[in-house]
């Protein structure tokens, strides 16, 4: 795209492209808005309660009708290219708790913390009946990590599907528009006029900025990664690349993130250096392609992997009976100890990493930088 202009001079510029926008809506009318609303409430025990359901109904109605998506704010302060520009004071929140975990990570004197992830969506409590194998993998690696003295941090995502009111929205892809206007954290959620609270990114987040590694043990499910990990994959786009002040976009102002990009935008890695390691586990097919986009995915945000041995694809019973499938992990003795290997590479990568000097790169230039 080439700028248009009389002036030669500022025709290396590209102009700024318009938003592209079709007009369809998403709105939906006050009776629709109601109905949903109250089927919150669908239990014959709030019956003797539908008048204040109503009365609360109406309230939430008015904020969807007039976008109410962060109803308290407080101006963004001196640190901020605009410090007059009213930021979310629960997105402050959780800025300040990613720092205060940054702090964490750079504290040379500190253990090493490992974070380590169960991708599974079973879950004993809830209509499987049963603890997923990644779980139970995801304690062996646990033990051998704290015999070795890390601190280990073990994110269970199963939590999506058995906890209550526990749930990551999904990614809206803002930066597919501009980079800049994928904020770092993210600042989509929670949108309060839509009702899409209680994110549970804004946990998660300051936990991937604490750790010096990362290990993730999950199935395959249809030849992809299990739903509750990959929407926590997506919402981790804004660490790769993300802008860390909202207020240079004004918020959500599309063409002026266009803008920015078009200009020279650096793609910050915002959890680069950090080791990772992975396992996948499968019965019959996928694991492999798993495994790779993991990886792929990992590196590409600029993580350190622990090599070879300590990012695997295994299949346990492979094409045996789903029934008897903790019975096949009973058995299989060498995908437990392969998982207590990968933990140890992981955390001698870990100490690897923090212990030498982080090569200087003089004279190499991304040409690719997104």
């Amino acid at each position: 795209m080439f700028c248009v202009s009389s002036s030669n001079d500022n025709c290396d510029k590209p102009a700024v492209p318009e938003p592209r926008k079709l007009g369809v809506s998403a709105q939906i009318d006050k009776d629709a808005f109601r109905t949903r609303f109250r089927q919150r409430f669908y239990d014959p025990a709030f019956d003797g309660s539908m008048a204040q359901i109503d009365a609360l109904a109406e309230i939430a109605w008015e904020a969807y009708h007039e976008g109410r998506k962060s109803p308290r704010t407080r101006a963004a302060g001196p640190e901020f290219e605009n410090p007059e520009y009213q930021l979310s004071e629960q997105w402050l929140q959780t800025r300040d708790e990613i720092r205060k975990a940054q702090r964490l990570h750079e504290d040379a004197k500190g253990p090493a913390r490992i974070l380590l992830i169960s991708g599974a969506a079973r879950h004993e409590q809830t209509c499987p009946g049963e603890v997923s194998k990644s779980y139970r993998l995801c304690q062996e690696a646990e033990q051998t990590l704290v015999a070795e003295r890390a601190i280990v941090d073990l994110l269970d995502l199963s939590h999506l599907t058995a906890e209550y009111g526990r749930v990551i929205y999904p990614c809206k892809a803002c930066v597919a528009t501009a980079m800049p206007l994928c904020h770092w954290p993210c600042s989509c959620y929670p949108n309060h006029s839509l009702g899409q609270v209680n994110d549970w990114m804004n946990e998660i987040y300051p936990r991937w900025v604490a750790a010096h590694g990362v290990m993730i043990v999950t199935p395959v499910y249809w030849y992809q990664a299990p739903s509750p990990l990959k929407l926590m994959i997506d919402r981790l786009v804004c660490a790769d690349g993300g802008n860390p002040d909202p207020t240079r976009t004004d918020g959500k102002n599309a063409k002026k993130a266009k803008a920015i990009e078009l200009e020279g935008w650096d793609y910050p890695r915002h959890l680069k250096g950090r080791a990772f390691s992975t396992v996948v586990h499968g019965d019959a097919v996928g694991a492999e392609t798993l495994r790779r986009n993991l990886h792929d995915w990992l590196c590409d945000m600029e993580l350190v992997p622990a090599g070879g041995d300590a990012n695997i694809d295994r299949y346990i019973g492979y094409y045996e009976p789903y029934a008897t499938s903790h019975v096949a992990l009973d058995k299989d003795q060498a995908i437990q100890q392969e998982v207590r290997n990968a933990a140890r590479l992981l955390l001698q990568t870990v100490t690897r990493v923090r212990t030498a000097r982080p090569p200087k790169g003089d004279g190499v230039r991304d040409p690719r930088p997104k």
